[in-house]
């Protein structure tokens, strides 16, 4: 073939082989002709549509008209839409097609196969509908190369290839594929068949004679254009990128070497002010709390009067108690970060969307083998079968019903996300994601088929072909079949893959094992009616979709949730757990009542019973509970669940020893001669008060200093239970008190319990009824746990703390959110389907505040991602983020309105023109009007091909491209993707925008607690780049944003919060245990070690039960530090003030004493409630409440008493001088008494017997 030549001139008319195109098919006349010299006009366009032919004005030859040349710009502005954001591509793009259309060596380089005549205006001509194009493999390769990585950012990361290689999409293309997909007319844009032949340098192989193929130098997409365009960014080009630093790799996990640990204790020197202090304490809250006994007991009715009129007073409050539910308001401070986010966020923007969902299976079913006519051999997953599909759609058309709050009946349409028409949305306008919608939900669309003939072979194409085409190129609005069907959903937005199937490997997605049906529906304020109509929708779709499951005709195997699922489930399982509580509590009433009780005889055994006095302590706790919960309401502080469930608890096992300790106490003792029975309870409260009072006063102040918590539902907690811990002290030391003397009245008058009509006539034992526990310790346990070869048992404890220490190293942060669901709930089944199935996580969005300009250069360039933008600007960071998504948990990069708004305004694309006539002229015209009336771009052409426009620009034409709908003519219109992602205020100023990315799949609280703080140390880095840029406020910000971070925030530091809340509980412990005991620094120093042993035991057996680290184990965690008091100061105190000889003897007396009350009041007052736990169906119960507290007791006990009695015996402090000094006054005062009571009766007989003697004599006188 000749130079200069061309094989086909000027337009003939329309390709009669093709219909239902996207753009008219104008095809070429068939004219073997020298090409022509170009000049005047047709150069200034050949020069502009065509730059590399540009040989000067006299000296520029093609083979192409006007005419020709007004339909390649027409075609190539179609695809610049989407690749002009890289230059070099755009450009190697249009090279390409005008080397067909226009080169001078046409003859060289292609070569006609087929031929039509054409008649168009009553002439007819010889049209070209087919022919070959010969390419040098360089130039086809570097062509598709500084192509292949162009992005869309709209579709968050979708590259703009997958909608030009057909059924390949982005991943499989190659420059064949990408070629073919060009130069096949069924695609809709090509208006004749071009069969393009890539050949290799040097191989004539298949070349016709003459022909040369066609061997131009294409542009890398690091390289700038000859027209002056930029070097693609890095988002587009990867040889654009800079060097970028991997991150560091992950810190191994702490390890513990084998070294041995000691405990090591300074012993204090003995001091007789000490000693003596301690002494003055004690005998003035024994003097103080017996007289105050004495009192309460004369008055007992009195008492219980006042009693009953304060806690009436303070649960008064109780008519205004606010309830949180909200898991916002519980976990997450109203001034955190993630919560101040949030607001902004919902604030500037509309709340998230409420997800409805349902993922489908259908296991056991077959799939097949499809011998595709276009894309050959597919395999289908059993699920992929027409069937399916079809019952997918009607499933997802069902739910309707009445609404009350719009007085007729309500459809999806009423609630729905409609993101392109938002105001008067129909049913097709609803955001529905599923398979169907590859189909825009039509019944006829799925059933469509058709013959094709493809390369000779005939078959039929149907429903799967175009699935096929969709999985891959889901922005395409035709397929390349000859159904001529679009994938975009109905509602006018693609719907990606991974949001339509589930369960595939290597995109493979028509081998999927799911359907995933997702209905997006508006987040209304509560306020608004329409709010209970999107509440009402998801009732009835719950109820549907059950109804469907019970259904036996139905097909799939499948798991479903409602945005308000959680809640609904979080409260049923709370009423349906709340017998399982009132059980508990009557397990303990039942206990209390029997082990408070004296059994001496069958014939008394309703006189010693304590039935009353085991309700009356319980109604005391009851009353604590309600005043606490009263006042607090009063005054404003909400409430919640877990306070409804712990404080009870809590406040019944720290009540329930101090009535043990009382009661058992009033029962050993005996009366003293002369003493009445309520100056005997005034002796015995005496005694004992000091202790509970040393008690109770460590567990309030631990959780007054526990409200300091930054976390709401901590804070709420430990106020609400210091009060309550408080008052349960404050109503023992009156109440109970009060109850005791008119049980104790009854018990001396022989009156039997309930029935006090009723007289026995068995006299009480004058001995004190010292039970069994008390013998069986004092006699068996102490003596064998302090014998001097068990106490060795000490090492054991010391290796269980040092392993609890290595434990807690590794305990899991976190509470995932199945364990808030109850057993057999189908929201656990939905979380299994959700982790299984889900191939992409949450989206997360990078929202700017105010204070940055996005209307100049710099500000555009520091956010933007395509050519000219800045190496490390916005989008940009967050890209090379998604290059380690292990590490930054962000799998797909973020969509960018300030890249597309830029496309949108590139003259070389038709979105942004302007009216030229009629009363519009000068506004904005949409791409879809015609051209002869808006002929008028909105900017001109750069020197550069680098579009930037100027701030008036910006300002005006921003809104028009927010409000443009995007389509084939403008595929970057914002409506939908972008108009509520910009928000301006009156002045036109950007005072919030943001950037929507995905994360990876999160499953569990870990990752998604990671993906948080990697999000956050992303946006920091942001944040410092775009600061850099001129004009911008010091105070601008980016944070990330999605709906789980307001609950996962709190585990950033919730191990910090932890350490600060119980550090906080141990200090009051030790500060009031040294105060009451006199400033004894030893006693106070072993009391926190014990609990310190007992809190840390606990975390490091959670590590090995699967217990994991959370707001709800930290209240149990708090709560375990009041419990352990119980179990430790008690017997502390008994030991201090013990005067035996030896340690060993006085820690046997106090574990005799002191420990059977706290084992009787405490730990068998908790287990068998805890034990009843077990059988509640909430997860959450379960494992934070049952196996929490199991553990929490259980160390408990054994450390109070096993552990503390060997290290009192031990370390304990010795014996204290003074109480020593004062009982041995006291015994010698008693023997001064009693030798003086002797003598005198001495003195007395022997007058009485002389008195006798005289009257006998006197007698025998008379």
């Amino acid at each position: 073939m000749k130079t200069r030549y061309c094989v086909f001139y000027d337009e003939c008319g329309r390709n009669p082989l093709l219909n239902n195109t996207l753009v008219d098919p104008i095809v070429p006349c068939l004219n073997y002709t020298r090409a022509q010299l170009i000049t005047g006009n047709h150069y200034k366009i050949l020069k502009q549509v065509c730059p590399m032919f540009d040989q000067g004005e006299n000296s520029t030859y093609a083979c192409c008209t006007i005419k020709q040349l007004a339909s390649l710009e027409k075609s190539l502005t179609l695809s610049k839409a989407v690749l002009v954001r890289c230059p070099s591509c755009a450009y190697n793009f249009a090279h390409l097609h005008c080397i067909n259309t226009c080169s001078p060596n046409q003859s060289q380089t292609v070569k006609v196969t087929k031929v039509l005549n054409v008649t168009e205006l009553n002439r007819t001509r010889e049209a070209v509908v087919g022919y070959q194009a010969f390419i040098g493999k360089t130039f086809a390769d570097t062509s598709f190369q500084s192509c292949k990585n162009v992005r869309i950012p709209a579709t968050i990361g979708g590259y703009a290839i997958a909608t030009m290689c057909g059924r390949y999409g982005a991943k499989l293309c190659t420059p064949q594929r990408w070629y073919d997909f060009q130069g096949d007319s069924s695609n809709g844009l090509a208006p004749l068949d071009i069969d393009f032949k890539i050949i290799q340098e040097g191989d004539t192989t298949g070349v016709p004679e003459g022909v040369v193929p066609y061997d131009g130098v294409a542009l890398m997409c690091n390289e700038t254009t000859p027209t002056g365009g930029d070097v693609c960014s890095c988002q587009d080009c990867q040889e654009s990128c800079p060097s970028v630093l991997p991150p560091p790799p992950v810190a191994g996990h702490f390890t513990l070497l084998g070294t041995d640990g000691y405990l090591k204790i300074i012993h204090p020197s003995e001091v007789t002010c000490a000693e003596t202090n301690s002494l003055a304490a004690q005998a003035f809250l024994s003097s103080q709390f017996r007289i105050w006994g004495t009192i309460i007991a004369s008055y007992p009715l009195t008492v219980l009067l006042l009693s009953l009129i304060v806690v009436a007073v303070f649960s008064v409050g109780l008519k205004d108690i606010k309830l949180t539910t909200d898991p916002v308001e519980l976990w997450s401070a109203p001034n955190s970060r993630a919560r101040q986010e949030k607001e902004f966020h919902d604030t500037y923007f509309d709340p998230f969307y409420r997800t409805n969902q349902v993922i489908l299976t259908a296991p056991g079913r077959k799939g097949h083998i499809y011998d595709s006519l276009l894309f050959g051999p597919q395999n289908f997953s059993g699920i992929m079968s027409k069937e399916l599909i079809i019952e997918l759609l009607e499933l997802q058309t069902r739910i309707q019903f009445w609404s009350d709050d719009l007085n007729r009946t309500a459809s999806l349409k009423d609630v729905c996300f409609a993101p392109l028409n938002p105001n008067n949305p129909s049913q097709t306008d609803c955001a529905v994601n599923s398979l169907p919608q590859y189909f825009q939900n039509s019944l006829d669309n799925i059933n469509a088929k058709v013959y094709m003939t493809q390369l000779g072979v005939t078959k039929e194409v149907d429903w799967r072909d175009h699935l096929i085409y969709c999985l891959g190129s889901p922005l395409s609005f035709k397929d390349i079949t000859d159904l001529g069907m679009s994938c975009m959903a109905d509602y006018g937005a693609p719907v990606f893959p991974f949001l339509a199937v589930g369960g595939y490997e290597n995109d493979a997605f028509s081998s999927a094992e799911a359907f995933i049906l997702t209905f997006s529906l508006n987040n209304y304020a509560r306020s608004d009616p329409k709010f209970k109509v999107a509440m009402q929708w998801e009732k009835e779709f719950l109820k549907i979709v059950q109804e469907y499951q019970k259904d036996p005709k139905n097909s799939f195997t499948f798991a479903y949730m409602a945005e308000r699922s959680l809640e609904d489930e979080i409260n049923r399982t709370t009423a349906e757990d709340i017998p399982i509580f009132m059980i508990s509590y009557a397990v303990i009433f039942v206990y209390i009542a029997v082990a408070l009780g004296e059994y001496s005889s069958w014939k008394r055994l309703l006189v010693d019973s304590k039935f009353l006095v085991g309700l009356g302590g319980i109604l005391v706790v009851a009353c604590s509970v309600l005043a606490s919960m009263g006042f607090y309401s009063w005054i404003g502080i909400p409430s919640s669940l877990v306070i409804l469930q712990v404080v009870p608890f809590l406040v019944l096992a720290v009540g329930a020893d101090n009535i043990f300790i009382f009661v058992l106490e009033y029962q050993r003792d005996v009366r003293r001669p002369h003493e009445t029975r309520e100056e005997q309870i005034g002796r015995v409260l005496g005694n004992v008060a000091p202790s509970m009072l040393l008690c109770s006063l460590s567990e309030s102040v631990c959780f007054f200093l526990g409200a300091l918590s930054t976390m709401p539902a901590v804070k709420s907690f430990a106020l609400y239970a210091a009060l309550a811990v408080l008052m349960d002290f404050v109503l023992q030391m009156t109440a109970f008190v009060a109850l005791l003397s008119l049980d104790a009245r009854r018990q001396d008058n022989n009156r039997c319990e309930l029935l006090c009509c009723i007289k026995v006539s068995k006299q009480r034992p004058k001995k004190p009824n010292k039970g069994f526990l008390m013998p069986f310790m004092k006699k068996y346990y102490a003596p064998v746990l302090l014998h001097r070869y068990t106490r060795i048992i000490i090492v054991v404890f010391i290796f269980m703390f040092c392993g609890a220490l290595f434990l807690m190293m590794n305990v899991k942060v976190g509470l995932d959110q199945e364990l808030a669901m109850p057993q057999g709930s189908y929201m656990l089944t939905y979380f299994q389907y959700l982790n299984k199935y889900f191939e992409v996580g949450v989206p997360v969005y990078f929202v700017t505040k105010k204070g940055f300009n996005f209307t100049s250069v710099d500000g555009m360039n520091a956010v933007c991602s395509s050519v000219g933008c800045d190496q490390f600007s916005l989008t940009q960071k967050i890209q090379y983020a998604t290059n380690y998504p292990e590490r930054s948990y962000v799998a797909i990069p973020a969509n960018s309105w300030v890249d597309d708004f830029i496309d949108w305004l590139n003259p070389q694309s038709k979105c942004c023109r302007l009216y030229t006539s009629g009363p519009n002229a000068g506004h904005f015209c949409p791409a879809n009007e015609s051209g002869l009336i808006c002929t008028k771009r909105c900017l001109g052409r750069p020197e550069n091909d680098t579009v930037r426009p100027t701030v008036e620009e910006f300002n005006l034409y921003l809104p028009d491209f927010l409000t443009n709908r995007p389509d084939l003519q403008c595929s970057k219109g914002g409506l939908g993707a972008y108009d509520k992602a910009v928000v301006r205020d009156e002045s036109g100023e950007i005072i919030a925008s943001r950037f929507m990315a995905y994360h990876t799949p999160l499953t569990n609280s870990q990752e998604f607690t990671a993906a948080l703080k990697m999000a956050r140390e992303l946006a920091d880095e942001i944040t410092v780049g775009m600061r850099s840029v001129p004009g911008t406020s010091p105070d601008f910000e980016v944070f990330p944003y999605t709906i789980t971070y307001v609950f996962y925030e709190q585990y950033l530091t919730i191990v910090n919060e932890g350490l600060f809340n119980i550090s906080l509980c141990l200090l009051p412990t030790f500060v009031v245990c040294c105060l009451l005991l006199g400033l004894d620094l030893r006693s106070g120093l072993l009391n926190l070690l014990t609990i310190v042993m007992i809190v840390v035991d606990t975390v490091g057996v959670m590590t090995l039960w699967s217990i994991d680290f959370n707001a709800v184990a930290l209240i149990n965690l708090v709560t375990a530090v009041g419990i352990s008091v119980e179990f430790v100061s008690h017997m502390t105190r008994s030991f201090a003030l013990s005067i035996k000889p030896t340690r060993v003897e006085r820690a046997i007396e106090a574990t005799a004493k002191m420990g059977s009350a706290v084992f009787a009041g405490v730990a068998m007052t908790n287990l068998p409630g805890i034990i009843v736990l077990a059988f509640a169906k909430a997860q959450l119960i379960q494992i934070f409440f049952f196996r929490l507290n199991l553990v929490i007791t259980l160390l408990g006990m054994a450390h109070g008493l096993i552990f503390l009695p060997v290290v009192l015996s031990y370390f304990g402090p010795g014996v204290n001088k003074a109480v020593l000094l004062q009982f041995q006054q006291e015994k010698e005062k008693d023997r001064e008494k009693a030798e003086t009571n002797s003598h005198m009766r001495q003195v007395y007989d022997n007058i009485t017997q002389n008195k006798n003697s005289f009257e006998a004599k006197v007698g025998k006188l008379l």
